[in-house]
């Protein structure tokens, strides 16, 4: 069976993390390429313990910036 999952990939300090969108997934790795192939891993283990397959659908995301402030 397939699915379609959307990702994200962001660099925090040295490394780059990538995280699954519809489902509660994410690892990181020192390139992004490295990241994804380690989000894939991860998914394809969380769905391998999954009995039910539970996804969220993702339409048009977008990634928005909030400022603020804090004591």
């Amino acid at each position: 069976m397939k699915i379609k999952l959307e990702n994200i990939v962001w660099k925090e300090g040295e490394f780059y993390v990538a995280q699954c969108l519809n489902v509660e997934v994410s690892s990181f790795g020192n390139t992004k390429e490295d990241a994804l192939a380690n989000l894939q891993e991860a998914l394809e283990l969380y769905f391998e313990d999954s009995p039910v397959i539970e996804t969220t659908q993702i339409e048009s995301p977008e990634i928005i910036s909030t400022e603020i402030e804090y004591a």
